[in-house]
């Protein structure tokens, strides 16, 4: 059953999904409200009274002939709750009287906190919006990006925060987006992990107050993923399950130090804000500069987790993954390649004919690519040495790579090499050469993993 989302929708009828071959972008300038369309989900904001961007709905396909009244901001609970922390902004300032995660936290040249962001003016893209808000009295600029795909339903989302003063500005906390679901019960869904131990899926209820999962390591890892599934309890079928229910799910695009803020407020309310990891963050945005967020995918599925999770995977084979072109010119997702990797099989023991037996081992298996990894290279004897001489040992390849890659091809198979770019040993040729290469603070430790790895 679609849920009434505030006081705002009336309640409807099941609608199936359809996924439909273009999404609609709509701007109603009487009342003020945004609506997206794509695949089998409706996403829906205005402009309330106040001049904040509010969330309206975020659910199943609307009917073409469903509308909404202009935004209202959310009455307090109570005389001592506030307004601006009740009402669902889609990117809100940390200014006012709000008391939960802000989208945006700056600190300008004076000292002053407070920032309150209000709608500016907005241009229609492609299956999209530019939003743009401002600051109520200040020339700081946030231009939210919606971009929504015509048949997953997912909905691209990202900031672009503008400083367009004389004096320079420090970005304490900049979130890609802010995500909000209707009071109810849920179930959180996220993953972590560790190495020969990935992909962990947790699930754990959610419970009033903040939720945190985030990175601090500087690159994503199997520690913590940007990803999160927020999944009702029940529906009218019962408790939902992998295939039952609704799901709102959602992936950071970002690959350095991330955090995602899963909060429940006294009303039940959920929102999802993510961005930058704050920790340690403080960007000074100078006069006439910008920053831009990684983008927040955010989808809806009907169908329990696996419903989810087969929409997200559509979304990355069609639009993130390399594509290849068919003969009648209509893109289709590239085949991953099926890799046999020839450590487990030698680890260091390589050599030219030990590569060239594996990779008929393989060949025979039907791989798609033979990759031949560590110690093909420099002084590698062991784990403490050679990294960062990405030269070929001439000890172990008298004859250089050339004829194992040929043999290899002459299988009917491509050949990959692996490499590790990121990392050195300090017994290294590179290293003894440009030890100065090593980003780390003068006078200070560097910091080594494994066994003396820079």
């Amino acid at each position: 059953m679609l849920k009434a989302y505030l006081t705002l929708l009336l309640l409807l009828s099941s609608l199936p999904i359809v996924f439909a071959q273009n999404a609609g972008a709509r701007f109603d300038a009487t009342a003020k409200v945004f609506r997206l369309d794509g695949g089998g989900v409706s996403y829906v904001f205005g402009i309330n009274a106040r001049g904040e961007l509010q969330q309206l709905y975020w659910g199943g396909r609307l009917a073409a002939t469903d509308s909404f009244p202009q935004a209202r901001p959310m009455p307090g609970w109570a005389s001592f709750d506030s307004s601006y922390t009740d009402t669902p902004q889609e990117y809100a300032g940390w200014g006012a009287d709000l008391f939960n995660e802000p989208a945006l936290k700056v600190t300008f040249a004076d000292g002053n906190r407070d920032l309150v962001l209000h709608y500016d003016s907005h241009a229609e893209k492609a299956h999209g919006f530019d939003v743009v808000l401002k600051d109520i009295s200040r020339p700081i600029y946030v231009t939210l990006h919606y971009a929504m795909d015509p048949d997953s339903g997912i909905l691209a989302r990202s900031a672009t925060i503008e400083n367009r003063g004389t004096d320079s500005v420090t970005v304490e906390q900049a979130a890609a987006a802010a995500w909000a679901l209707p009071a109810g019960h849920y179930t959180m869904n996220y993953l972590t992990g560790r190495r020969a131990g990935e992909w962990t899926l947790n699930q754990e209820a959610v419970h009033p107050g903040a939720r945190v999962i985030e990175s601090r390591r500087g690159s994503t890892g199997h520690q913590a993923n940007p990803w999160f599934a927020i999944q009702s309890g029940e529906s009218d079928e019962g408790p939902n399950s992998e295939d039952q229910g609704e799901v709102w799910f959602g992936a950071l695009g970002w690959s350095g130090s991330w955090r995602i803020n899963v909060e429940q407020d006294q009303l039940d309310a959920v929102r999802v804000t993510g961005g930058f990891n704050p920790f340690d963050f403080g960007y000074v945005l100078k006069a006439g500069e910008r920053l831009e967020t990684p983008v927040f995918y955010g989808g809806y599925a009907q169908n329990g987790l696996g419903g989810a999770s087969r929409l997200l995977h559509r979304y990355e084979l069609e639009h993130i993954l390399p594509r290849t072109q068919v003969t009648a010119g209509q893109p289709l997702p590239k085949p991953r390649p099926l890799i046999y990797n020839s450590w487990e099989a030698t680890e260091f023991r390589v050599n030219e004919a030990g590569q060239v037996a594996l990779a008929e081992k393989a060949a025979a298996l039907g791989v798609d690519r033979f990759v031949m990894d560590d110690r093909w290279f420099g002084q590698r004897k062991n784990d403490h040495a050679g990294l960062g001489d990405w030269y070929v040992n001439q000890e172990k390849f008298p004859r250089g790579l050339k004829p194992l890659i040929d043999k290899v091809h002459a299988l009917g198979i491509s050949f990959g090499l692996w490499v590790e770019p990121e990392m050195v040993n300090p017994d290294s040729d590179l290293y003894r050469a440009h030890p100065d290469w090593v980003l780390h603070f003068a006078g200070r430790p560097e910091s080594e993993e494994r066994t003396s790895w820079c």
